[in-house]
């Protein structure tokens, strides 16, 4: 693409999804946004990301226009589900090669009950597990020397069984990492070109198999994501997308510089891509229109991804299960189901309609893409049930093939089972239906959520088109529908902070701690960060810090956070009772009671490092803007197996701000469709949000 003297004007946010892959094009200078969506490429995602800048070219944008990218991508989610790692090799203190085998003892918590229960495969089998001579005790003294000749006689012979990513996990590496960076030091000595995880680095806190479990998935993916993020790199040099400001999506809500040390953070983006979404409604929606309390509902192709926001903040967690296998990184507190548009229905062996896990994906899709898809999926049914108007499936783009929707759903489904086609389409939409009302039900009833005073915001191609279901399903009353569903997610991308987590702990009895020594751990941590930011171009005076403590009764295998929001730095005597008193008052809302009495321990110091930037807002429509005069189709849509209405497709562009509708009503956009039931209304906002009230 040719250059112009331009630069600056625009930010890219690109979500990768299971289905198609989406970009938004910010205007700073005149607040548009132009969206692309396109087919993703499963087996080369960067292809895709790359496709969609050259769609953005051909509709006039200059490439060094693009001031600023951020990308939310699967690529380290998909290759830990697909077992398409690394090898790794693995160095631990000998004799506690068992580790990796006790684990936490704990089974699968989805069925703790299953006697046939097996845990996955091991990253690194014992063949590629070496026991080092060496050891430090929990205070981080050295009991035990390291032996350097067994480090390097490991290194060998794990260099000579291919490994090339290795992860070094030492006890109490927390305390004192002498041991695991003389290790790093042999490795590179031996194997260059080798990557490195230390667990001091990935994650420096208590508790051995969290903190190996997520220093080995950290090996076994940062090879993916260094080459992915190479090709991505070097393709957006060559269409001349240069900036410097280049990020990906975390886990934790904020984003990362495409220069980030993969070494030590590979294993933040495992949730980058429904983090996104999160981000994107909390600083959308929650912030900009005041709604304290949501819940997000992403469906798109693949999945539904189920998340809640509370009191304006999406809640986070420290320890996730994701391909089960545990990774302890803070994350926003996101419940993926296998929910989406292309999830695939059959009847099981019972007889019984089932819907998911398998998913039709991006290729070849469902029926109705005409791809060579053969088995229905819920977009099939979607259509059967007259919610989708197969002329306008993303604007017209795509046509949809009605009639082998309905062979596909008659075949599989209602030969079966004895049901006639139009019971067999609506059961399948009822029971992705309720399966994503289930989960959002469990997750609300396990963090203490009343659901009735929530919002549901729906976004993704499919969930706008089941949201007024679940929440009559939830007994919640208002649907949020925004603007651009469809592309939400890559919305999110441009409403994120440079953001990076840092933990170490510490174990002591809290009031026997001195100010300076709490000052002094938080200042290695800000050290730290300050290191890492500034090697990513990020002046110091950019930098914000927010501090935290985990604390707990003496004797308690579990701990609680405690922000420091009351506390300002440096810490001094009178923070300990404050302090004391917020984790009494926490621990009494989490668990139900405090033992004000009981000694407190502080396990960890935690700090989270902030690089604010610009975010997207959102704009107000005025009542001068162009409303579409066209006129609306009228479809028969099955609402059950004994009601079928008339009802109006109108195009959201037709939509006046403050009309009110009554439903059934169904809006269709380019990115996605609003269906919109009987006893149902609709009113546009004046950010052009799409409010759905019980009636």
């Amino acid at each position: 693409m040719a250059k112009q003297n331009v630069r600056g004007r625009y930010r890219l946010g690109v979500d990768v999804g299971g289905t198609h892959t989406d970009l938004v094009l910010e205007d700073k200078k005149t607040g548009s946004v132009l969206i692309e969506k396109i087919p993703s490429s499963p087996s080369n995602p960067a292809f895709a990301v790359l496709e969609g800048l050259n769609c953005l070219f051909k509709r006039g944008i200059y490439s060094n226009e693009i001031d600023f990218f951020s990308h939310g991508t699967t690529v380290t989610t998909n290759a830990l589900l697909e077992k398409k790692g690394a090898m790794v090799g693995l160095l631990i203190n000998q004799g506690y090669r068992a580790i990796c085998e006790v684990q936490t003892q704990a089974r699968d918590e989805g069925n703790p009950h299953d006697h046939l229960f097996q845990r996955p495969p091991h990253i690194t089998p014992p063949s590629l597990t070496q026991e080092i001579p060496g050891r430090v005790d929990y205070s981080g003294k050295e009991i035990i020397p390291l032996d350097l000749d067994e480090v390097e006689k490991a290194v060998k012979s794990l260099e000579k069984q291919g490994v090339r990513s290795f992860a070094i996990c030492y006890l109490f590496s927390f305390m004192c990492n002498k041991h695991e960076k003389i290790t790093e030091q042999i490795i590179r000595d031996h194997v260059p070109n080798a990557k490195v995880s230390l667990s001091c680095e990935v994650l420096p806190r208590i508790r051995e198999w969290p903190r190996y479990s997520t220093t080995l998935i950290n090996a076994y993916l940062v090879e993916v994501l260094a080459d992915y993020v190479l090709e991505l790199s070097e393709g957006l040099e060559a269409r001349g997308v240069n900036t410097p400001r280049r990020f990906l999506m975390q886990s934790n809500g904020g984003v990362m510089p495409l220069s980030a040390n993969m070494e030590s953070e590979t294993v933040h983006t495992l949730l980058s891509g429904p983090a996104a979404g999160v981000q994107g409604t909390a600083w959308l929606i929650g912030q900009s229109l005041s709604i304290d309390n949501i819940v997000t509902l992403d469906m798109g192709g693949t999945s539904a991804d189920i998340a809640f926001i509370q009191n304006g903040n999406p809640l986070e967690h420290q320890e996730a299960i994701v391909a089960e296998r545990l990774v302890a990184v803070p994350a926003l507190d996101v419940s993926t189901i296998s929910a989406g548009g292309g999830s695939i229905a059959s009847v099981n062996a019972a007889g019984f309609l089932d819907v998911g896990p398998q998913s039709a994906g991006a290729n070849p899709g469902p029926v109705c893409y005409g791809l060579g898809g053969v088995n229905p999926t819920v977009t099939d049914a979607d259509l059967v049930c007259g919610y989708l108007n197969p002329e306008f499936f993303l604007g017209g783009r795509i046509k949809l093939d009605l009639s082998a929707s309905e062979l596909a759903i008659s075949k599989t489904i209602s030969e079966p089972t004895g049901l006639d086609l139009r019971s067999s389409a609506i059961g399948i939409v009822r029971m992705v239906n309720a399966r994503m009302a289930d989960e959002i039900r469990v997750n609300a009833a396990k963090k203490g959520i009343d659901l009735s005073g929530y919002t549901l915001v729906p976004f993704g191609g499919a969930g706008p088109v089941h949201a007024a279901a679940v929440a009559e399903d939830l007994d919640i009353s208002r649907v949020l529908v925004p603007s651009k569903p469809g592309a939400f997610s890559a919305f999110g991308l441009l409403c994120a902070d440079v953001m990076h987590d840092y933990i170490r702990s510490d174990l002591h009895p809290f009031f026997e701690l001195s100010p300076d020594a709490v000052e002094n751990s938080f200042m290695e941590l800000e050290n730290r960060a300050r290191v890492d930011l500034v090697r990513e171009g990020f002046s110091e005076t950019d930098f914000k810090f927010q501090r935290e403590i985990d604390l707990r009764y003496g004797g308690q295998g579990y701990e609680l956070r405690v922000p420091l929001l009351s506390v300002e730095p440096p810490f001094s005597e009178t923070d300990f009772c404050t302090l004391a008193e917020e984790f009494h008052q926490r621990h009494e809302d989490v668990h139900g009671h405090a033992a004000r009495g009981a000694e407190i321990e502080l396990v960890s110091y935690r700090l989270r490092a902030v690089v604010e930037e610009s975010k997207i807002n959102l704009s107000k429509s005025s009542s001068s803007d162009d409303i579409l005069d066209t006129n609306c189709l009228f479809r028969n849509v099955i609402f059950d197996e004994n009601t079928i209405i008339k009802t109006m497709f109108k195009p959201r562009e037709a939509l006046r701000k403050g009309e009110r509708i009554r439903g059934p009503v169904i809006v269709e956009q380019i990115d996605s469709t609003t269906l919109v039931p009987p006893n149902w209304s609709l009113t546009v906002d004046e950010f052009n949000n799409l409010i759905l009230e019980r009636y």
